[in-house]
């Protein structure tokens, strides 16, 4: 798979880095205000409800490269870190035709647009660098309605509110500075369809779309 290669890539520049910078490094403290760009693997597929287990040509899924950025806020409550934060993502999964294959997950002919998040993270620290955590919070995504040959992007999206769950590892290379490995998971369940200029919203309707996502990154404390 392509998107492996990406996170192949960026595990090895984690890999590579942090050696030459843990010299340099205290001892972790998880304190005070972050920021960091993140990338990884993203993958929207038909919930449990709405799968196709029938169709094995259905593969139910879109896959691409998510990425962007978060800003957060921890305390280090003595061993125990409790933490804020909110995340603007983008990704370049999209529905495709091949050979006519085409991914049924739920949505019809889709590409995926911004996804917000803001929601609250604990952890503990596994040694003075490193931090274990869990994270939890609200998540609204958009999928970019497209037309029949998927050539057109229409100025309408499918807006989707769901929770989103997860965990993860934190490294301090120095006091400023760290990188992490993170796991997370979305479910989509209440959408409206979002059209630009005068016209009004849908009513609300129900979805089951769940969300997998494995992100590396970067970040810096203030």
């Amino acid at each position: 798979m392509k998107y492996a290669t990406v996170l192949l890539v960026a595990g090895s520049a984690l890999s590579i880095s942090a050696p030459v910078m843990a010299q340099d490094a205290v001892d972790g403290t998880f304190t005070g205000p972050r920021a960091e760009i993140i990338a990884g693997y993203d993958s929207s597929t038909a919930g449990s409800s709405i799968d196709d287990d029938v169709n094995v040509d259905n593969d139910q899924s879109i896959e691409g490269v998510v990425y962007g950025g978060a800003l957060g806020y921890d305390f280090n409550a003595g061993g125990v870190v409790l933490g804020v934060e909110g995340e603007y993502t983008g990704s370049t999964a999209d529905v495709e035709f091949a050979d006519g294959d085409f991914e049924g997950f739920g949505l019809g002919n889709v590409e995926t647009g911004r996804d917000l998040y803001v929601g609250a993270r604990v952890g503990v620290l596994a040694q003075p660098d490193l931090l274990v955590y869990a994270k939890g919070g609200y998540t609204n995504a958009s999928y970019n309605i497209r037309s029949a040959s998927g050539t057109q992007t229409f100025d309408q999206d499918i807006r989707a509110d769901g929770y989103r769950v997860g965990a993860g590892v934190e490294y301090a290379l120095t006091g400023q500075s760290f990188v992490k490995l993170e796991y997370r998971y979305s479910n989509y369940s209440d959408a409206e369809i979002d059209f630009e200029g005068d016209a009004p919203n849908t009513d609300n309707f129900d979805i089951d779309t769940d969300r997998h996502q494995v992100v590396a990154g970067v970040g810096f404390r203030f």
